[in-house]
């Protein structure tokens, strides 16, 4: 199963999958998967933007500075890449839910945690992400009406967690 939430405001999805993933992973659930925190560090700056990888200590920067007057998208696909393999060696390890911070434009485009969600509804394990609205029509067209759309709330999401985890294999 591929749940996945489309919420409102900036920053809304990354807080609410956070504090979902933290909640199941103090409960104890065996998870894979990556969730996205957001620095503000300067008004006239963009935040930096780092992963924490669930199934340890590590934490990857995925934005990289581009300038003040820069337009493009800072995300750094070097750094992306590094916590894909981290989560990836950590879905080989048993887990029960794997947690995708969001599925953007290198998902999209194939890349980024992409093959993950495939490797892990292979082996039966749900998955967990966000797709802004921007993106939607493009997740819809992979999911091929296999996503199941969760309402932006945390309780919500934190119980079809619980349910499609324990249906794992």
């Amino acid at each position: 199963m591929l749940g996945y939430i489309v919420a409102e405001g900036r920053g809304k999805a990354d807080e609410l999958i956070r504090d979902v993933a933290l909640k199941l992973q103090a409960q104890g659930l065996a998870m894979a998967g990556a969730v996205q925190v957001n620095i503000e560090t300067d008004p006239a700056r963009k935040c930096q933007m780092d992963l924490h990888i669930l199934s340890g200590n590590a934490v990857v920067r995925i934005s990289q500075d581009l300038g003040l007057l820069s337009r493009g998208c800072r995300l750094d696909p070097n750094g992306l890449e590094s916590a894909v393999g981290l989560v990836g060696a950590a879905l080989q390890q048993g887990a029960r839910l794997l947690v995708v911070n969001k599925f953007g434009k290198q998902e999209i485009d194939g890349r980024g945690f992409r093959p993950l969600i495939g490797e892990a509804l292979a082996m039966g394990v749900p998955v967990l992400t966000a797709v802004n609205a921007g993106n939607l029509q493009a997740f819809e067209t992979f999911c091929d009406g296999f996503g199941e759309q969760l309402p932006a709330d945390a309780q919500a999401i934190h119980a079809w967690c619980l349910r499609h985890s324990q249906l794992a294999a």
